[in-house]
């Protein structure tokens, strides 16, 4: 066995821990990587306001009475809670469902074509952006009244 002189041995690499406060605002994340964790949000805005979808499809389905109290709450409010903060609601919680479907049809896509590239990755994190965001602006049109 021989033994290399230290001058010449290469510097092993150094790691460390990093400081999430300091190092992370400062690294700029790919668009996939901001898309990926736009679908976890998503996920879990769905998962905390499922009281409130279960009880809006609860009101729009039981009776012509009740429905009458769900069209109230989005023009009126609902209790102290103004109508534009139920809307506001419901159009997040669109939001969430479409990013959450489009970014799911977007991993479904890598799964099933082992597509895993940069390039394909920020196009389909665009696609998803754009699908995601342009039908919530479309149906945030619909559900304000502006058409």
């Amino acid at each position: 066995m021989s033994a290399l002189p230290s001058s010449t041995r290469a510097k092993r690499p150094e790691f460390r821990n990093i400081n999430a406060f300091n190092d992370l605002p400062g690294y700029r994340w790919p668009l996939a990587a901001v898309v990926s964790g736009m679908h976890r949000f998503s996920g879990l805005v769905m998962f905390l306001l499922m009281p409130f979808i279960i009880w809006m499809f609860d009101t729009s389905v039981s009776s012509e009475i009740s429905f009458a109290r769900f069209t109230s709450a989005f023009h009126n409010g609902i209790g102290f809670v103004p109508g534009v903060i139920v809307k506001l609601v419901a159009l997040l919680l669109i939001w969430s469902y479409l990013h959450h479907f489009f970014a799911g049809l977007r991993h479904i896509r890598m799964d099933l074509f082992h597509t895993v590239s940069k390039e394909a990755g920020r196009q389909t994190a665009q696609v998803t952006l754009v699908l995601s965001l342009g039908l919530t602006v479309a149906l945030g049109a619909k559900l304000f009244g502006l058409y």
